[in-house]
């Protein structure tokens, strides 16, 4: 495993991280196994969330008494300072940690939510004052959308930016890469598997490991899982005409009904959680019926206030027919409801 640093912050992590949402469907055992293994294999960076359930804490009891060890990134979805201290408070005690490492304001894609956080009294002034306290090293930021991810990189404020960047999600690599590099933010690859839908990890790892510098954080779920990645990293990276025929196959067979998750669609005027709701295959592929139609509850459900407007179609810039598959995708949460009635 290789190590560098993560952006100008002078933390030294592995060139690659663990995504910690997949461990919420393990058993605290199974989960510190995994987490150990990871670790014993060379990964020091683990990525978590306030909203992944008890991610945190099984991260906690895996590293007990190794803190210094391993560098800690989790996440807040609040947007008003005193919501983000107490989510801040809630993992310092589940990472049984008096400090995180990396703390983000997480999916921060509309001007909207830019605003609320940057307020008097919003998440980013508590933050910071979190950071002078000692409670947090740095302060970055997670999005979906470009423009505000490139917006908020311009700003200084942040250690880090984490983005969707696979060989399917290539909005990045051009001007997001080139200013992360150039202003010594550290780019956090979120998604290298495009949620779910690249199911080769050579091919994912092939694209992704041309790109210097980018730290992904691919969600294990498994020993082996976690063997596998590592091994693509053991060796230099050549891509060959197949590598590129192979990633030119995942990009054309999606089609036009593949979300990307930018977000143009939103907000909806009767409060449609689009983006996550058009996401429920994949989360559905990933977990057990009882848990995805748990974690996507609010999405779902919402898509029930859907009145056909047209709305969010109009503002899609790749034209997806989001009120059909909204619709289907509904359907399928509904059958996965039923599913899990005992």
């Amino acid at each position: 495993m290789n190590y560098l640093k993560l952006g100008s912050t002078g933390i030294t992590v592995s060139e690659l991280g663990f995504g910690c949402i997949p461990i919420i469907r393990h058993s605290a055992d199974d989960a510190i196994r995994t987490l150990r293994h990871a670790f014993d294999r060379g990964i020091t960076f683990f990525d978590t969330a306030n909203a992944y359930r008890d991610s945190e804490e099984k991260i906690g009891k895996a590293f007990a008494g190794m803190r210094e060890k391993v560098v800690f990134a989790t996440k807040t979805l609040k947007r008003g300072g005193e919501d983000a201290l107490a989510h801040l408070e809630n993992s310092l005690r589940m990472l049984k940690s008096d400090y995180i490492d990396l703390y983000q304001l997480h999916q921060i894609a509309q001007e909207k939510e830019w605003e609320e956080a940057t307020a008097p009294g919003g998440v980013l002034e508590a933050v910071m004052k979190a950071k002078e306290a000692g409670k947090i090293r740095y302060v970055g930021v997670t999005s979906h959308n470009l423009e505000m991810a490139l917006k908020m990189a311009r700003t200084g404020l942040f250690a880090t930016i984490q983005f969707p960047f696979n060989l399917i999600e290539e909005g990045a690599k051009e001007e997001l890469l080139t200013l992360c590099r150039e202003s010594g933010i550290g780019f956090i690859c979120m998604k290298p598997f495009g949620g779910g839908v690249i199911d080769n990890a050579e091919t994912a790892f092939k694209y992704l490991r041309a790109y210097p510098g980018v730290i992904a954080i691919p969600g294990f779920e498994t020993i082996s899982q976690v063997d596998e990645v590592i091994s693509l990293y053991s060796s230099e990276n050549v891509i060959t005409e197949s590598d590129l025929a192979k990633m030119e196959r995942y990009r054309s067979e999606l089609g036009d009904r593949f979300c990307r998750r930018c977000e143009y669609c939103q907000p909806c005027p009767q409060g449609v959680m689009i983006t996550p709701a058009m996401g429920y295959p994949i989360v559905a592929a990933r977990m057990s019926p009882a848990v995805a139609t748990e974690f996507c509850k609010a999405p779902m459900e919402s898509v029930l206030s859907c009145i056909e407007c047209g709305e969010c179609e109009k503002r899609c810039p790749y034209e997806l027919p989001i009120i059909d598959i909204l619709k289907t995708n509904y359907r399928r949460y509904a059958n996965d409801l039923q599913e899990k009635v005992p």
